[in-house]
């Protein structure tokens, strides 16, 4: 019976850490590991928004975004413009039942010029589960001629803004880190490291790659932009043969940096001038899709230093026009979304294209895996679940909304958490799977 009882306990236990270790925090851009992958296996794979099959809850927002919500155990994280009102805020959400815990003002801005597919809270917050880090632009409406444009029209000029709250939406610190002026408008995701906040704040002017600590908001280091271009990718940071690379694109270039004092590892020319997507790594490679005017995918071999444009590019394709979504490695497949709704699949070590379909009607949404499969949200709400194969496998079709339904769609990037998935629309959060209580 004393064995009996001890296999008992142990198994139990075992139980506990196993589940334990796959249910994840969603806690910044692209979740725990700032790709777009979760390692659990229990992903919602069907859901149906109009009859509300493996719908937990809806809510409306209080305002308009198109940054992710990010998820921190019981908490659900959103930041959102109040056009009417002019304020940014930071809402805190219930996730068991998604009720509104509290909502604070970050700050009151002018509306700055956007680009069409630009929100006024497009950059996804970040927390380590004390603090909750967002940014946004700060601006009293004046303006400056914008730069780097085919056609002559006015930017927004206004500085960048990095602010902390603790879980209970006390405001702990709040930061003005730089100056900021593009036609597209601003969306920039903090990036946690050690004890450090890093954001990226290329744009047509003065551009910089800035690192606050977390605790007082004080600049650690900052440096320059030599280009002056703007771009809104999200950095990656890697361990690569003991050495940390904060790899990104941007600024016409693609450069790794290290990220405890911001100097230069590598750098790759080019390819193209405007940039967008966040690059992955899958232990060989980093992955790079882009961008404008020109569009490019590439495989790069970490490890360079100095200029390493004719050495280090392990394959380059020019053969998807890809620019806002970013993409996913899985399973030696690199998948890739064209913005116009075109899906790609490349064999992630020679960079053949191994398959092409049209899946959705247009993508803002990055990608994201779980369970050993990818998924592809289009704007119009339908996720197409697609397996890492040879040739295209699509495994489910499901949609948020009901067919010929306008108003509503999506532009954020899902978040995955705990057997859970969580988008966001112009108007809702959505939690897809079992509600808490039945998991």
């Amino acid at each position: 019976m004393y064995h009996l009882r001890t296999g008992i306990l142990l198994g139990c236990l075992l139980f506990v850490t196993c589940t334990s270790v796959l249910a994840e925090n969603w806690p910044g851009w692209r979740g725990p590991r700032g790709d777009g992958t979760s390692l659990e296996t229990s992903i919602p794979q069907e859901w149906d928004g109009p009859s509300g099959k493996n719908i937990a809850w809806k809510v409306p927002l209080a305002g308009i975004g198109h940054a992710s919500p990010i998820v921190w155990e019981d908490r659900i994280f959103v930041v959102s413009c109040v056009k009417g009102s002019l304020m940014r805020t930071l809402t805190c959400i219930e996730r068991t039942t998604g009720k509104r815990l509290w909502h604070q003002e970050v700050l009151k801005s002018n509306l700055e010029r956007l680009h069409a597919l630009n929100s006024y809270a497009s950059s996804t917050p970040a927390t380590d589960g004390e603090l909750v880090y967002v940014a946004f632009l700060q601006s009293d409406g004046k303006t400056t001629p914008g730069l780097n444009v085919g056609a002559a029209r006015p930017a927004t000029l206004g500085k960048v803004v990095v602010a902390a709250y603790d879980f209970t939406g006390r405001r702990q610190w709040l930061e003005e880190v730089g100056e900021f002026a593009s036609v597209h408008g601003f969306c920039s995701c903090p990036v946690l490291y050690k004890d450090m906040v890093i954001l990226n704040g290329d744009h047509d002017g003065d551009g910089y790659v800035v690192a606050l600590d977390r605790k007082t908001g004080e600049t650690r280091w900052k440096v320059a932009r030599k280009h002056h271009t703007r771009s809104y990718v999200t950095p990656l940071i890697r361990t690569v043969s003991g050495r940390q690379e904060m790899v990104l694109s941007g600024s016409r270039s693609v450069i790794s940096l290290n990220p405890d004092d911001g100097s230069t590892l590598w750098e790759i020319d080019g390819p193209t001038e405007q940039f967008v997507a966040s690059m992955v790594y899958d232990g060989k490679l980093f992955f790079m899709a882009a961008g404008f005017p020109t569009y490019h995918v590439m495989g790069i071999r970490p490890g360079g230093q100095g200029n390493v444009t004719q050495t280090h590019v392990a394959w380059h394709a020019r053969n998807a026009a890809c620019y806002v979504p970013s993409p996913i490695v899985l399973e030696n497949r690199l998948f890739v979304a064209d913005d116009r709704g075109t899906a790609n699949c490349y064999d992630a070590t020679t960079g053949k294209r191994l398959w092409k379909s049209r899946l959705g009607k247009h993508y803002s949404a990055s990608l994201v895996s779980g369970g050993g499969k990818v998924y592809f949200l289009s704007d119009d709400g339908i996720t197409k679940i697609v397996a890492p194969t040879e040739k295209l496998e699509v495994l489910a079709e499901n949609s948020l909304f009901a067919k010929g339904q306008t108003g509503e769609f999506c532009s954020a990037s899902p978040a995955l958490s705990d057997g859970q998935l969580f988008v966001r629309t112009n108007k809702h959060l959505y939690c897809i799977g079992n509600p808490a209580a039945e998991r």
